[in-house]
């Protein structure tokens, strides 16, 4: 991460990992985060359940779409 967010756009880059609707192409064009930066985010930003159960998701996911994260 090159840049430093402020709480509200960690909030924000949060909240659209988090929705099953955003891409990682998403957060990248709006906030210039690279795939393995959203990942590195939400794992200091989550719980550990809470952030191997998100990855399982976009794993499982991301399988049966082909653009999705």
């Amino acid at each position: 991460m090159s840049q430093k967010l402020t709480e509200a756009e960690i909030s924000d880059v949060i909240q659209m990992a988090l929705s099953d609707h955003v891409s990682f192409n998403d957060i990248r064009n709006q906030y210039g985060l690279a795939e393995k930066d959203v990942k590195k985010l939400m794992k200091s930003n989550l719980k550990t359940g809470s952030y191997q159960t998100w990855r399982k998701r976009v794993r499982d996911f991301g399988s049966r779409r082909e653009y999705y994260k």
